[in-house]
């Protein structure tokens, strides 16, 4: 028995089962920043929906999502459908040797791979906010985790057309990101804007959050997890050479980061006047999104580079949609798809393996998958059961009538229920568009 290939797959199992425990924790930084984006009578709703479809995507990813993945696939347009098995035999195969033999236990790429189907699910989430049917989107969430998203999946990392194409897509700018703002636009072309949000003569009205400490706290938490993300998208630490790369991967993704905070937050203070939180937010995360593509072959300035234009790009797009009256509560289509095109195509700044033509074919590809069968799905779920919930019960909070509960019960009477008030911080932009009147 080899020692040292033992002990090598000992660690890369590891490091491959923490970098999976970094995404799930990434849950609950959307969770935080999805509820300090929403007003204080929706919050109870949203952790609902949030601890929810995690555990509809474990277990749809565990029935049939993953065999459709990585299962035997009919060709590489096709792929099969299998269940994951319960038993894990890759130590065995390991131990004797080989070039084919795996480096880690198949049931830890089962685990990493389940937490990036609830992450582009949870990016649909925070884009329906305050006005979905909560059983609505957890039947979608059904389909997404456990057909649409596994299908453009395995045509890039599990073998297919696009990976064969040479699309490159490291991480999932577009695999896991615009995966999930695809989906989320569909909904919310159908399921239209919060009332009050567009007023009858065009003009946009300011809906801030509630709490915007713990929507900081909730980017803090998706940057962390972000290492485990894009740092054990490597898949191997055991040598020098993996060791290295996964040191680089860490650092570009963080600079990427730090470049689209400071882009978003500098064009704000140009644009509105005034240092926007909220843009600060969503610059850092579309730092972290750009950079998902490729976080290995950039250099770290070009790394930040990279992030500093997601920045921007972020801060336009959540103005433009606006414009546009596609409501997005959390600016989740922008920093996931936007972004998530950006990032793909910046993949051939560095990675001299990469073309443009793959790259916009892979874009293409996704967002008309993704689009048009979550357009339909999100379509029949509203013929069979309704996707948006009442009037009255938008107007009194989704938290009463979709839990039974309120999160902030005792600040949430004659307050919560009606809105929010004047006193109540609004987005720079949107304040500097539409001025509080005293």
């Amino acid at each position: 028995m080899d020692k040292v290939l033992e002990l090598s797959y000992a660690l890369d199992t590891f490091y491959f089962l923490m970098c999976g425990a970094l995404v799930m924790w990434m849950a609950a930084g959307f969770t935080m920043l999805e509820a300090g984006l929403v007003r204080a009578k929706n919050t109870a709703e949203i952790l609902t929906k949030n601890v929810g479809l995690y555990a509809v995507a474990c277990i749809m990813y565990m029935l049939c999502g993953y065999g459709i993945m990585y299962g035997d696939s009919v060709n590489s347009f096709i792929p099969g459908i299998s269940m994951l098995g319960m038993q894990d035999n890759t130590a065995q195969a390991v131990l004797a040797g080989g070039e084919d033999a795996p480096y880690y236990s198949n049931l830890s790429d089962f685990f990493f791979q389940v937490v990036f189907v609830a992450t582009a699910m949870s990016i649909v989430s925070g884009a329906v906010a305050e006005r979905m049917k909560l059983w609505a989107f957890l039947l979608f969430a059904v389909v997404m985790t456990g057909f649409i998203y596994p299908v453009q999946g395995f045509w890039k990392w599990g073998g297919g057309f696009l990976d064969g194409a040479g699309f490159l897509d490291f991480a999932g700018s577009g695999v896991v990101h615009m995966t999930g703002a695809a989906a989320a636009l569909a909904g919310v072309l159908l399921l239209g804007a919060r009332k009050g949000k567009y007023s009858k003569d065009g003009r946009i009205q300011a809906i801030p959050g509630c709490n915007l400490p713990l929507a900081t706290l909730g980017t803090f938490i998706l940057w962390l997890g972000w290492f485990g993300f894009n740092g054990g998208s490597e898949l191997k630490i055991s040598d020098v050479g993996e060791a290295n790369s996964v040191a680089l991967v860490f650092v570009n993704t963080n600079m990427a980061a730090t470049g689209g905070l400071i882009a978003a937050l500098a064009l704000a203070r140009v644009w509105f006047g005034k240092a926007d939180l909220t843009m600060a937010l969503n610059g850092a995360l579309a730092g972290l999104v750009a950079i998902t593509a490729e976080p290995l072959t950039p250099a770290p300035l070009l790394a930040t580079a990279i992030g500093g234009v997601g920045g921007l790009l972020v801060v336009t797009s959540i103005v433009m949609l606006d414009k546009l009256k596609i409501d997005d509560p959390v600016g989740a289509i922008s920093v996931h798809g936007v972004v998530g095109i950006w990032g793909l195509l910046a993949v051939v700044l560095s990675n001299d393996d990469a073309s443009l033509p793959a790259q916009l074919l892979g874009i293409a590809v996704i967002f008309a998958w993704v689009f048009s069968i979550s357009f339909g799905t999100w379509w029949a779920i509203r013929k069979v059961m309704g996707i948006r919930v009442s009037e009255q019960e938008e107007f009194e909070g989704v938290d009463v009538g979709e839990c039974g509960l309120e999160a902030y019960p005792e600040f949430t009477l004659g307050v919560g229920r009606t809105g929010t008030t004047p006193a109540q911080a609004a987005p720079a932009y949107a304040m500097r568009a539409h001025p509080t009147k005293s």
